[in-house]
């Protein structure tokens, strides 16, 4: 099983949220279905970043995959996951 790793940048707004989607949709679409985020630098995430990841989300598991989010680091980011209940969907380490 080859996970691929991808950092979540500072900002995950609508400008980086589109960019990654770009980039995990074609990832998927070659075959690709494991995924960890690593969320190390991330301190912002919007309603369009949140709809990106449960967008991929749901590719992966449609493909018997896995979508693992990891170093949530900053407290008002996690604060968000919390809130929309997404800590609850995702697999957060």
């Amino acid at each position: 099983m080859k996970v691929i790793t991808m950092s979540i940048p500072i900002s995950f707004t609508v400008e980086e949220a589109a960019e990654f989607r770009t980039k995990i949709k074609r990832l998927i679409l070659e075959g690709k279905k494991h995924f960890e985020l690593d969320f190390s630098n991330c301190t912002f995430i919007d309603s369009t970043g949140l709809g990106v990841l449960v967008s991929s989300y749901k590719k992966c598991m449609e493909k018997n995959g896995s979508f693992i989010l990891h170093s949530v680091n900053d407290s008002q980011v996690m604060r968000i996951f919390q809130l929309t209940r997404l800590d609850k969907v995702f697999e957060i380490k």
